[in-house]
């Protein structure tokens, strides 16, 4: 096996200096082929209030400057142990967004043949649906553990059925998740009736709120998580707004009384051992943001979902 080619060497080129790849990762057109892959999707077409998350790639990126090759929360060394490279920016059509899901669909597909593991960087949320379509293609239906402040199971959004508060539902209706094992995790604030949640339990939705993360902590919620997923190929969706607006004010829609980045982190810590067959994290608007704290937050947060594929990759290669 050929050892993975990692970042730049940061005491040889300062942090700040050469292209904002993915934690200064080589590109995916560097190396020979790629366990894991981070893609960008630079696409806001769906969003209901402050646009702006077709600039979340970019500034995820630049902000993972300050990323290093040791994680020793999961004792793991994501970039050695396996090839991570960046795979650049999907680039959708921004005027439709039928074309736009069709083309990321493809594209992630494309990626996958080859057994390459995503990490998607919206982005906003919608475009969850077709990443799932195509982990679907893959796997068949899969676990989904969706972070967000908000459901984002709702019908329709004057009329339309994709937007990035519809994926959900349509990949319920689409038979493309499993829904034995289905988990919301930080939803809160008001919403539009209780209906909202009723539908959302008909749909196989668990929920676990901020406020529950608050009260039970992120161990026991981890442990929660993980009895529910089982052995299912798991696909994590992280919207940035799950966050607490003090830790990610750069956000389309955010709702006071959310998750602290630590939260996260060690809830996402908590899931090592899952069956990780990929992840988004979508909804970063930089616009918004103050001092990278969203971007920051959000390039930690992709970090640990490559590293907890890097533990995936060592429990696939001992079990066979």
């Amino acid at each position: 096996m050929t050892e993975p080619r990692g970042p730049v060497d940061s005491s040889r080129v300062p942090r700040f200096a050469g292209p904002a790849t993915f934690a200064r990762l080589p590109r995916l057109d560097e190396v020979a082929g790629a366990d894991v892959a981070v893609v960008g999707v630079p696409f806001d077409g769906g969003v209901s209030y402050r646009p702006g998350a077709r600039f979340g790639p970019a500034a995820v990126r630049e902000a993972s400057r300050l990323l290093r090759p040791y994680h020793p929360g999961l004792d793991v060394s994501p970039f050695a142990t396996q090839q991570v490279a960046d795979a650049g920016d999907i680039a959708v059509n921004p005027f439709d967004i039928g074309e736009a899901i069709e083309t990321i669909q493809d594209a992630a597909g494309s990626l996958q043949a080859e057994g390459t593991r995503l990490v998607t960087i919206g982005g906003d949320h919608t475009i969850a649906l077709p990443l799932l379509r195509a982990a679907a293609t893959r796997h068949g239906p899969v676990a989904v553990l969706h972070f967000d402040a908000h459901l984002d199971t709702w019908d329709t959004y004057f009329g339309a059925e994709h937007t990035h508060g519809t994926p959900f539902r349509r990949a319920v209706e689409e038979g493309i998740v499993d829904t034995s094992a289905l988990s919301h995790v930080g939803t809160r604030g008001p919403l539009y009736g209780k209906q909202d949640l009723t539908e959302d339990e008909k749909l196989g939705f668990g929920i676990v709120t901020s406020a529950d993360v608050y009260r039970r902590g992120a161990d026991e919620v981890a442990d929660q998580l993980r009895q529910r997923i089982g052995d299912r190929p798991l696909y994590i969706s992280i919207d940035i707004d799950c966050l607490d607006p003090a830790h990610a004010p750069g956000t389309g829609t955010p709702e006071a009384g959310g998750l602290t980045s630590r939260e996260l982190l060690e809830i996402l810590r908590g899931l090592a051992g899952c069956r990780l067959i990929g992840a988004d994290v979508v909804e970063v608007a930089p616009a918004y943001d103050h001092a990278e704290i969203t971007s920051v937050a959000a390039s930690h947060v992709a970090y640990d979902l490559i590293s907890l594929l890097a533990l995936q990759g060592k429990r696939e290669t001992t079990d066979e």
